[in-house]
């Protein structure tokens, strides 16, 4: 029961349905999945540990909002987790995750052509799904996985989409990483996976600085 719980408020929160600094109250949480409060106390405490709530004695409890230095060190492990799995996948030659790469930035060339920045959201999240998996490194996904959860990644995406430009130059940055990966370039697929994962940060930064209307 508590796993069920905190897995569905971890897709809550990493979706944005549950925004950041929201308040989580153990009694309208239980009423909302129709248990007692003690599995949604225990969920809430995992969902701390992995950092996407945050505990305020005496104050209350709250979705997580990852400050500017923490994003920095969760984007420094982003960049060395993805050029790693970038080197490997290269390295294992043409296995699946190579012919889904190549379909997907087919569906992220039309998704750039139409102006349509969900549909490529949705796309980049899959990208980069792809490279990790195709990876074939169990130690390094599991990683991944708590890191885009700390990021919420889904929300910041779009934020860094929102940078005027931004949509054709992430696209342009991943052929550059297919192609490298498709050439079996393993240095050349993590030096410039690396290279998109600090591009993505710093439009991610920019788009923050951005006056809200």
């Amino acid at each position: 029961m508590q796993a069920r719980v905190a897995e569905e408020l971890r897709q809550m929160i990493i979706s944005g349905e549950l925004p950041p600094r929201s308040s989580l109250s153990e009694m309208a949480l239980s009423e909302t999945f129709g248990v007692s409060r003690t599995p949604i106390r225990e969920a809430l405490k995992q969902l701390q540990i992995e950092g996407l709530v945050e505990v305020r004695p005496r104050v209350g409890t709250f979705v997580a909002v990852p400050s500017r230095r923490e994003l920095t060190e969760l984007f420094q492990m982003k960049e060395l987790l993805e050029g790693a799995a970038a080197r490997l996948l290269a390295f294992r030659g043409n296995v699946p995750e190579v012919e889904r790469l190549e379909a997907t930035m087919k569906a992220a060339d039309a998704a750039v052509r139409d102006g349509d920045t969900e549909q490529y959201a949705a796309l980049v999240h899959e990208f980069h799904d792809l490279i990790v998996v195709g990876a074939d490194n169990s130690k390094l996904e599991a990683h991944y996985r708590t890191l885009m959860n700390q990021l919420a990644y889904a929300r910041l995406v779009r934020t860094s989409l929102s940078r005027p430009g931004r949509l054709v130059e992430s696209d342009d940055e991943h052929h550059r990483v297919l192609s490298l990966i498709q050439a079996k370039d393993g240095d050349g697929a993590e030096r410039v996976m690396r290279d998109h994962v600090r591009m993505s940060h710093q439009a991610l930064m920019a788009g923050m600085d951005e006056p809200r209307a």
